[in-house]
């Protein structure tokens, strides 16, 4: 494999940075006309059409199509501001005074003139009037179309040939026009079928935005003809009843079960379950001979958070398929509502993946349900810009602004939209103007609020009624048509209601497809279990030859060099393994043996530390070698993230739950940055297999340790993760050595169940003396230990006081004892909180015999850390084990509202009086002497 500008897949970025745009290039069709040259194409083509023309008479013509031509772009900018879109009729604007061929120089007297256009619109030559009708046609109808802020030329002139020119109107065959109705008929049938027999039950119907139904089957159908083969859905709880029936097939039945307070998903299999309108769901459905998987993600009401995850499951799904290169046949669909779309920050973070290497998945289809309100919020103080699509013109999408009482514009925009994605693989905005019939929900009174809007929509009819009128009117079906069918589908609705009444679920299906094979642990005591995770010798050399080799040519960092020969004494030695070539044997081993890597953060490639050095950039020209992605078998993939906590931990998640194959590693620059995401904690990490039934093997690595380098360089917030432990849902861990971290790393693979690993890292411990390993700890029947014993501890029967910590200040607490010359105490390390490792806990107490103190000791304020955590499980092994008190006591800093101090100063000395403290030694003591010392 050639190390060249290592990339992993072929992939188009945003069109500023493709070859084929110029800064200042103006539409193709407009230019920078030259009046001059105007008048000489001008002759010719009268010329060419039999009517010649004078040479004055060519000058004035081409002044008129100049203007002609001015007036032309500005319906291309700004048509959509005429365009017809409100169901309502509440935002009726003025035509803007540009669209008005006044204002470009033409009087009423000049409108019926033939002025020559030279092919625009499909017109060689055309009157004015006609020109700004078909124009009006065009851009000011049921679909307003915003796309002349995209640089690219190509993706311009593809938008402007399919919806331009005087026979460019919206069409569908009867047969389409038909199906269309149906399935709008269906979808608001269904809605009033569920306010019937639940009277007073939340569903967040999707009335009044049924036109959506049938445009999402157009997505299916039409992508299926364009090479689809899979589509991933994320949307909030608006209308998600609607779409699992009407657009996934999920049974009937099965909805009318979980309505009548029965289960088709968790409670029959465990887990706590969730409202009936954060499920989600799988299914396959075919159109003409095409068969297409479906999943639709299931999320919180945390709206725009399954943004990422979606885009996330279909990367993975794209890498399983073989398909990064061309992003054909897994396509991303997100549902939005209008003040979610512009008021949530994660929708901006996942349109800005769309043109970044190792996060762009090929374009995604954006369908937000314009329903003009927010909850209770009106759009003026919802947002700041005229459309809730705004933010999207950021990455030049295009964006549809559509009508909803429209169902064959809504499914044209559709269209329009699948086909411009599978082109240029770039993502598109449908904007769904319609309106929500009922308030936020249906116990909800709306009139306190929208008064003006609700007294409008109380006496709007349905849109099947509008839509069922317009095809009458046409012929298209005859007047009994629409009730028939809303009879047959009636009738169905009451047999799928009866069938629900005595439905018996069945086993959850966890783990088909890429996850056959695993399973979910039968009890707790399961995944505490370790196996085996040494690797073989011959293996350890190869990747240390691997990890230290530099191709010829390549012009690596001079301290890159000095690294690498430490590595290279390492290996020779068989001594003082570090965290980083600790962390580089896992990722090296896992994928000699199949496993995919994969690891983000926004300082991955390098490390924040600069330890990790994975990808090395050739100093003359920056070319990239990585070392690991020549190991066979495997596909290592390490990218530096946007500067996104949020977006890019949702996104890793999602592809994590789609490939279990993969060790899928979120890095913090530091720890404490983590914060941002916790959303995707909260709602996904800590409760998604719970809730769904989904399990997950993300990893999270968390740059953590108290160094004086203030509140929010040191903590990753270790407390927040313990309080979310429960029910076996994930691991947290703070590993002290390299050996350690390569065995829980390998284990995270190598166990045929998947949990959230959450992984307290270090920062001064990447280069501490004592922080290394030794080959053999790598290698044999080694594996992860959930609690590491002191070195240098006393014998077991001598031992009195007993210190029980975690992560980086045991070595503190080790150097001090040494130091002091105490013979009494032993230090043990908790390597893994939870799982809380009581069993090999107990066994370490029990040898104890004459224990007389048990110490928690942190770096932590009190009131952070793990004190509260750990506090009763040291309790109860205590009493297990029958020695020593009943209960530890507690040392480390006081409760503070800050994490850590600023000032070094003041750190040292928090730090010395807890190691004090710890040992047993008088903390004022220890503090006054340390005083006295610096004086000295």
């Amino acid at each position: 494999m050639g190390f060249e500008n290592h990339e992993f897949e072929a992939e188009r970025g945003p069109s500023w940075q493709r070859p084929n745009w110029r800064f200042g290039e103006t539409d193709e069709l407009t230019g920078a006309l030259d009046p001059t040259q105007m008048a000489v194409e001008i002759k010719a083509a009268a010329k060419a059409a039999g009517k010649p023309m004078a040479q004055g008479d060519a000058v004035a013509a081409a002044g008129d199509s100049i203007r002609a031509m001015m007036l032309v772009r500005t319906y291309r900018v700004r048509g959509h501001l005429a365009a017809n879109l409100d169901p309502l009729g509440l935002s009726k604007q003025e035509i803007p005074a540009d669209l008005d061929p006044a204002y470009h120089g033409f009087t009423e007297a000049d409108l019926d003139r033939q002025v020559y256009v030279g092919g625009t619109l499909g017109f060689e030559w055309v009157s004015m009037r006609e020109l700004v009708a078909t124009l009006r046609a065009n851009y000011c109808g049921p679909v307003g179309l915003e796309y002349m802020h995209i640089a690219d030329v190509e993706e311009r002139r593809f938008l402007q040939e399919r919806l331009e020119g005087r026979d460019a109107a919206i069409s569908f065959t009867p047969e389409g026009k038909k199906a269309i109705l149906g399935k709008v008929i269906e979808a608001e049938q269904y809605e009033k079928f569920l306010a019937k027999k639940y009277v007073g039950t939340k569903r967040f119907g999707l009335d009044g935005g049924e036109a959506m139904i049938p445009a999402l089957e157009a997505i299916i159908k039409y992508g299926g003809h364009l090479g689809v083969r899979e589509i991933v859905y994320g949307m909030p709880h608006r209308g998600r009843l609607n779409v699992l029936a009407n657009v996934m097939a999920k049974p009937y039945r099965i909805i009318f079960h979980e309505f009548s307070g029965g289960s088709a998903n968790p409670e029959d299999v465990g887990g706590s379950g969730d409202v009936k309108y954060h499920l989600g769901t799988s299914t396959d459905r075919e159109f003409d001979g095409v068969k297409v998987h479906m999943s639709l993600v299931p999320n919180p009401s945390h709206l725009e958070a399954v943004n990422p995850v979606v885009l996330g499951k279909v990367r993975a799904n794209q890498t399983i398929r073989d398909d990064l290169s061309k992003h054909e046949q897994v396509l991303p669909v997100l549902l939005h509502g209008d003040a979610a779309f512009a008021g949530q920050g994660i929708v901006w973070e996942c349109l800005g993946f769309s043109g970044i290497r190792g996060y762009n998945t090929g374009g995604c289809i954006h369908f937000i349900v314009n329903n003009q309100v927010g909850f209770t919020t009106s759009p003026q103080f919802a947002r700041s810009s005229p459309y809730p699509s705004d933010v999207a013109k950021g990455v030049q999408a295009p964006i549809f602004h559509v009508n909803g009482d429209d169902p064959e514009a809504v499914t044209f925009a559709c269209k329009m939209a699948i086909e411009f994605r599978q082109t240029f693989h770039r993502d598109v905005v449908i904007d769904m103007w319609c309106y929500r019939r009922f308030g936020h929900n249906e116990g909800d009174e709306p009139g306190f609020t929208q008064p003006l809007m609700y007294k409008v929509i109380k006496g709007k009819p349905g849109v099947s009624e509008v839509y069922a009128a317009r095809l009458q009117a046409e012929g298209v079906i005859d007047a009994n048509w629409a009730a028939e069918h809303t009879m047959r589908f009636t009738q169905i609705l009451e047999q799928e209601f009866e069938a629900g009444q005595t439905y018996k679920a069945n086993d959850a299906d966890w783990f088909g497809g890429r996850w056959a094979g695993f399973n979910k642990p039968a009890d707790p005591e399961t995944s505490r279990r370790n196996v085996p995770t040494g690797i073989s010798k011959k293996l350890m050399d190869g990747l240390g030859r691997i990890l230290t080799n530099v191709p010829e040519g390549h012009s690596i960092h001079p301290t890159l060099g000095r690294v690498l020969e430490a590595k290279k004494n390492m290996f020779a030695s068989g001594e003082n393994f570090d965290w980083a070539t600790g962390e580089a044997l896992a990722f090296g081993s896992l994928l000699s043996e199949g496993f995919g890597v994969r690891l983000s953060g926004q300082d991955s490639g390098r490390g924040t530390f600069s330890q990790r050095h994975a990808v090395w950039v050739d100093q003359t020209n920056e070319a990239k070698y990585i070392p690991l992605s020549t190991v066979p078998h495997g596909r290592f993939e390490v990218y530096d993230s946007p500067l996104s906590e949020f977006g890019v931990l949702g996104y890793e998640y999602g592809f994590a739950g789609a490939d279990p194959k993969t060790l899928v590693m979120w890095e913090g620059q530091f720890g404490d940055f983590v914060n941002g995401a916790q959303t995707i904690i909260d709602q996904f990490i800590a409760s998604g297999e719970s809730k769904w039934l989904r399990a997950n093997g993300l990893v999270m690595l968390l740059p953590h340790g108290f160094e004086g380098q203030g509140p929010e360089h040191s903590s990753a917030r270790l407390e927040r993760f313990l309080q979310l432990c429960a029910e076996d849902n994930i691991q947290v861990a703070n590993c002290t050595t390299p050996a350690n971290f390569f065995h829980l790393l390998r284990r995270q693979m190598h166990r045929t169940f998947r949990k959230p690993l959450v992984v307290m890292t270090p920062k001064s411990l990447l280069r501490h003396k004592l922080a290394v390993s030794k080959a053999e700890d790598f290698q044999g029947e080694s594996h992860f230990m959930r609690i590491l014993s002191d070195p240098w501890a006393p014998a077991d029967k001598d031992v009195k006081r007993l210190v029980l910590c975690t992560g980086k200040v045991a070595y503190d607490l080790m150097e001090a004892r040494n130091a002091a010359g105490d013979s009494n105490t032993a230090i043990v390390r908790l390597e893994q909180l939870y799982p809380f490792p009581g069993e090999p806990l107990i066994v370490r107490l029990k040898r104890m015999t004459n224990l007389e103190e048990v110490v928690w000791a942190q770096e932590e304020p009190q009131n952070n850390g793990s004190w509260f955590f750990v506090e009763p499980f040291i309790e109860a092994c205590l009493a297990e084990a029958k020695v020593g008190p009943a209960r530890a006591r507690y040392a480390g800093r006081k409760a503070s509202a800050s994490p850590a101090t600023g000032l070094m100063k003041r750190h040292q000395a928090e730090q010395a009086a807890l190691i004090a403290h710890a040992l047993g030694h008088g903390v004022r003591d220890e503090i006054r002497r340390q005083r006295t010392s610096k004086k000295k």
